[in-house]
């Protein structure tokens, strides 16, 4: 019997996917795809736009998130992989949670303080709105997991609430309340520079990551010049405590090879970060050589990716619509004259 009854989750499409991706999210929806009945897997392109930086090269960078969703692991056959703005209802839905939505809320939202910084006065509508669009994302499928990190969890708390507010006011149970998934043994990939920083996109500096896409040279490149110390493996993990590179480097390479920091601890005592490094490039190169194959040949075919896309869509929107339809009614809105079937 499945675990999950309908997984969503989603990643926006802002520009190259990296280590972090992977192991902090995408190889743990691979294995949840497993273990669930239905899995929607979407490209979130409009949240893009909510930033200046991010809705550049974006119809390249959506095929690239699609292809790297592909060669990570997920099926296509098996999910639904599709853009976001292929889904109308979306935003419709959205735009009906916003009414739903008190500005304390949304004032509560701890990503929108970080993102806008100072300027919160210049900040757009579509940044401070974000977190409502995700509701809509989860609840028009009525997904009733959705595996995100810590960050996250407080977007997912927000769909719940709005999915309550729905609810009593149409004193059904439309909407399922969404369980957020955040898998405890996740590795937390730091940034190759600041073992203090989460690895990221935004960082100016490329050598904080590993893209999916780097070949062999470029990943030996970036983990030799990875910042660590000068002191010897310890035997256990207490003795990383105050070693934030260190640990870094360790969790990479436990998370590769499916061991315990515990355990790859034990099997490094003693030596120096140049072995470590050796072995860390080694798993590396070996395992994303066939993603960056599998990435390069998608990409070199984008047909592939659109109608993998236009696929998902079509799945993604048969759902979409006939779960909209109800909200309409309930709203007490006329029917389209499509949903009639009068068009």
């Amino acid at each position: 019997m499945s675990a999950y009854q309908r997984v969503l989750s989603g990643v926006r499409p802002t520009g190259h996917i990296h280590l972090g991706n992977y192991l902090g999210a995408i190889r743990n929806w691979v294995k949840m795809a497993k273990n669930s009945k239905e899995q929607l897997f979407c490209i979130v392109d409009q949240h893009a736009l909510t930033t200046a930086a991010d809705s550049k090269n974006l119809s390249q960078n959506t095929r690239t998130i699609a292809a790297a969703y592909i060669a990570c692991g997920i099926d296509p056959s098996e999910s639904a992989i599709f853009a976001q703005s292929h889904v109308p209802a979306h935003t419709e839905l959205s735009w009906y949670l916003n009414c739903f939505a008190p500005l304390g809320w949304l004032n509560r939202m701890t990503q929108f303080k970080d993102k806008a910084g100072k300027n919160k006065e210049g900040a757009n509508l579509g940044l401070y709105a974000y977190p409502v669009l995700m509701a809509a994302d989860i609840l028009i499928y009525k997904a009733t997991h959705v595996p995100v990190g810590e960050d996250q969890k407080q977007h997912v708390e927000l769909a719940r609430d709005l999915a309550g507010a729905f609810n009593n006011h149409a004193n059904l149970k439309v909407f399922p309340l969404p369980e957020p998934i955040i898998e405890k043994n996740t590795a937390r990939i730091m940034s190759l520079r600041d073992g203090l920083s989460k690895m990221s996109k935004s960082d100016l500096s490329d050598y904080s990551r590993i893209h999916l896409l780097d070949d062999p040279d470029i990943i030996a490149l970036k983990i030799r010049k990875a910042k660590t110390d000068s002191d010897p493996i310890p035997g256990t993990i207490k003795e990383l405590t105050d070693r934030p590179e260190a640990s870094n480097l360790l969790g990479i390479y436990a998370a590769l090879s499916d061991q315990s920091i515990e355990t790859v601890c034990r099997n490094f005592e003693g030596q120096t970060f140049s072995s470590v490094k050796q072995e860390l490039t080694d798993i590396l190169i070996s395992s994303l050589t066939p993603i960056r194959e599998k990435m390069h040949y998608l990409l070199q075919n984008q047909d592939e990716i659109d109608k993998i896309l236009y696929r998902g869509a079509k799945i993604a929107n048969t759902l979409a619509e006939k779960n909209l339809r109800e909200v309409r009614e309930i709203l007490g809105l006329i029917p389209r004259a499509d949903q009639l079937g009068k068009l």
